[in-house]
């Protein structure tokens, strides 16, 4: 699409980067994520685990770049693309804030592995039509994509170090 035809992202991302950022954190506060849950600090944790601040500082800014990803898909002209696009978007958002209720406050460790392997995949065949929208917002959702499968490494050590740990959801 031709410069002149886009709105100016600029203006979404003033929406949707505080929104996801926002929503995002609230998922995890609400579920007790991290360090500090009795039940998290009770496990077995990999060799890899990073230190807890890490994962403030990686969230918010993955979040970010996905605030303006969207925001820029957002600000392209209606497409036959642009709506698939932005529902594969929305699918997997909503799977990253489901994660941390699943994992920290449900203990369902086996149950957020699927749920994470289903989110890489869906943000990934969304970054790649985000990328041909505009080729920007699909690199934007790169890091995120490589974060994703750290994070489901560190969901089937975890699985693997602490065998029982977790109670299913689903009976």
């Amino acid at each position: 699409m031709a410069d002149a035809n886009r709105r100016p992202w600029w203006k979404y991302a003033l929406v949707t980067v505080p929104a996801i950022v926002l929503a995002g954190s609230a998922s995890g506060w609400l579920s007790g994520s991290g360090y500090g849950n009795p039940w998290f600090d009770g496990l077995t944790k990999p060799s890899f685990m990073p230190p807890g601040w890490t994962f403030g500082a990686a969230w918010t800014t993955l979040y970010t770049m996905m605030g303006v990803a969207l925001a820029m898909i957002l600000a392209e002209p209606p497409s036959d693309r642009r709506p698939t696009a932005l529902m594969l978007f929305f699918a997997q958002l909503a799977l990253n804030f489901a994660w941390s209720p699943i994992f920290f406050a449900g203990h369902d460790i086996r149950l957020a592995a699927m749920v994470i392997f289903v989110m890489a995949v869906i943000a990934a065949v969304a970054a790649r039509q985000f990328y041909r929208l505009r080729p920007l917002a699909g690199l934007l959702m790169t890091p995120y994509l490589a974060w994703l499968c750290f994070a489901a490494a560190l969901n089937a050590a975890i699985d693997r170090l602490n065998p029982g740990a977790g109670t299913s959801l689903l009976g």
